[in-house]
């Protein structure tokens, strides 16, 4: 389970790795920002289109996406698969999502539904949600499904260094369909260097707030 205190109210901050779940200056507009716009969403939804992730943490990077397709009326399904070590409680998650109200039309759907051991569920009908529990370094191998678009979203490198490891970034883009992305908030070295040895083209850009880059790529053919 996740270890938790909290920073200026309602945002959540891993005891464990020492790190908030999302930006103090504003989660939303950080994963708007990173996830979305670093995968040109919502632009490429289609029928079927599978987003995966790394780091489920509060759900907020979901039901942004989420969000986003109900906004652009894009066509569904929409898939979700997310990798999540530590889960949260749901009276923690409701308590952090609480600071969102741009989102509480989508998060009852997610709460009302939240299981730690494991979430599978339509959330709502014509979304399919799916949070794996466990290491990553364990499950996604395992994962027999592939992706269009990554939200990577770890703790910190520095911090959480397991979870950016070259063998499983190895493993997102042996997880990627042709044309696929990732997005990222770090633009660490070493993340760069395995992402863009495991396939992908990588591009530095402007980082969201004080941080001043983040990263995102394209598989290679």
């Amino acid at each position: 389970m996740a270890d938790l205190t909290w920073k200026t109210g309602d945002v959540p901050v891993s005891v464990r790795f020492d790190d908030p779940y999302f930006s103090l200056e504003n989660g939303l507009a950080e994963t708007r920002h990173v996830f979305l716009a670093g995968n040109d969403l919502p632009a490429r939804f289609q029928p079927g289109f599978h987003i995966a992730e790394l780091g489920f943490g509060t759900g907020l990077n979901f039901l942004t996406a989420l969000l986003a397709w109900q906004e652009a009326g894009a066509p569904g399904p929409l898939f979700f698969t997310s990798f999540e070590a530590y889960p949260m409680s749901r009276d923690e998650m409701t308590r952090a999502l609480a600071a969102f109200p741009e989102l509480a039309q989508v998060s009852g759907c997610l709460t009302a539904q939240w299981q730690t051991s494991g979430c599978r569920a339509e959330v709502p009908p014509g979304v399919h949600l799916e949070v794996i529990i466990g290491d990553a370094r364990a499950t996604l191998p395992a994962w027999t499904g592939r992706a269009d678009a990554w939200f990577l979203d770890g703790f910190s490198p520095a911090r959480n260094p397991e979870l950016w490891s070259a063998d499983l970034m190895g493993e997102v883009a042996a997880h990627t369909d042709q044309g696929g992305t990732f997005a990222t908030y770090t633009a660490a070295g070493f993340v760069r260097r395995a992402l863009a040895e495991g396939g992908f083209d990588v591009t530095r850009s402007p980082g969201f707030g004080r941080k001043r880059h983040m990263s995102w790529g394209v598989l290679r053919p």
